[in-house]
């Protein structure tokens, strides 16, 4: 008997390895092979007055739970994107790889501190509470005993995160498998508010944008997030791809500071080319990826847009003064201003006029359930 759970032991370890080198799809649909030494596409995304912008996502999994790999693997992968945190969050309720659930809920974070380069990423202990909707899934992290967690009761597990002092967050609202038909609150949820066991929720997960969950976040101030909840290899993202992430605004690239932002709601959420968040930290971040000169010749007057990033713009033309002629022809396709480029927009000054304000909207800037950042430039 003791040879047979060796031998499966074995099986299981080799199948483990074997995913971490996995030939995968991209979540552009770029079929890719996975290779944790590849040098790659590193997203540059500038701090804000007095705050880092650290790129997080706490939203994970490993054999521990449902995932395909191992912990080592995800600080691999995070460390190959210089991510700045990450939180394997392995399902308390869900562990289907047999040989693995026999361990403690906080083995794989007790891996993953042992992995390779395990310091050069900020590892937060985190657990999934899986439950039937509702309340639907939560992530806890900032945990001290994952273990305690494992609870008959559901409401005793989230007092058991309280009590530990965990950041508690709705995953996927939206998830068809929970809500099909639509996106509701319940009250559950309510309950759960009141009670301090719920502070943010995830308005994109994965490849997945919720707009109830942004709006929610902003009726009731709850912190917006947004994480991969990858269970299969991370797929090797080329330029202008990523995986779906958090930013956080904090004032160290401490996990202690990280906590204090996640606890102020100071963030966004970066999934694919939108950046999704408070209007406050959307308009700063414009503002110091972009850098805007204005001058001026007789009748016309030229913008130079110059951006300082790597993140994408994408902007069109919002009422204005109709003596002023900007971004005409756009009615289709939006003015894209590309990473670490520089662009030249012509503002004719008609009928006399010496100046004015240029508005604009930032098209993949969202500060509202699919609505768009608007931005006046003076003249």
């Amino acid at each position: 008997m003791k040879k047979l759970v060796l031998i499966i032991f074995i099986i299981f370890s080799l199948i483990s390895c074997v995913t971490s080198t996995t030939s995968t799809t991209s979540t552009t649909g770029v079929a890719r092979t996975d290779n944790i030494e590849m040098t790659l596409w590193v997203v540059d995304i500038p701090d804000l007055d007095g705050f880092l912008t650290l790129k997080c996502d706490f939203h994970m999994h490993t054999v521990y739970s449902d995932g395909r790999v191992q912990p080592a693997v995800r600080v691999a992968e995070a460390n190959r994107e210089r991510l700045d945190a990450i939180s394997i969050t392995d399902h308390i309720e869900y562990r289907p790889n047999f040989l693995y659930s026999l361990s403690s809920h906080n083995r794989s974070y007790e891996l993953a501190l042992d992995a390779e380069n395990a310091n050069d990423v900020i590892i937060i202990k985190g657990s999934e509470i899986t439950r039937e909707m509702p309340p639907g899934h939560f992530n806890a992290i900032f945990l001290t005993d994952s273990d305690e967690l494992d609870k008959p009761n559901w409401m005793d597990a989230f007092r058991a995160a309280k009590a530990q002092g965990a950041f508690i967050f709705w995953n996927h609202p939206g998830w068809t498998s929970q809500q099909p038909d639509v996106t509701l609150w319940w009250p559950e949820h309510t309950q759960l508010l009141e009670l301090g066991m719920m502070h943010g929720i995830e308005v994109v997960n994965g490849n997945s944008y919720y707009p109830e969950a942004h709006q929610w976040c902003l009726d009731k101030n709850l912190t917006m997030i947004g994480n991969s909840d990858i269970h299969d290899p991370m797929p090797a993202f080329g330029p202008g791809e990523h995986r779906t992430m958090t930013l956080v605004f904090a004032r160290e690239r401490t996990a202690e500071s990280i906590y204090e932002a996640l606890m102020e709601r100071r963030t966004a959420v970066y999934f694919n080319e939108f950046i999704i968040g408070e209007e406050r930290y959307l308009k700063e971040l414009f503002e110091k990826s972009v850098e805007m000169r204005v001058t001026k010749n007789g009748d016309t007057a030229r913008i130079t847009f110059i951006n300082k990033s790597n993140l994408v713009f994408r902007l069109r033309s919002d009422d204005h003064d109709p003596r002023l002629t900007y971004f005409r022809n756009l009615n289709l396709i939006p003015y894209t201003i590309r990473p670490q480029s520089t662009h030249n927009i012509t503002v004719r000054l008609n009928d006399g006029i010496q100046g004015g304000d240029v508005n604009f909207i930032v098209e993949n800037f969202l500060v509202g359930p699919n609505i768009r950042m608007r931005y006046t430039l003076k003249i």
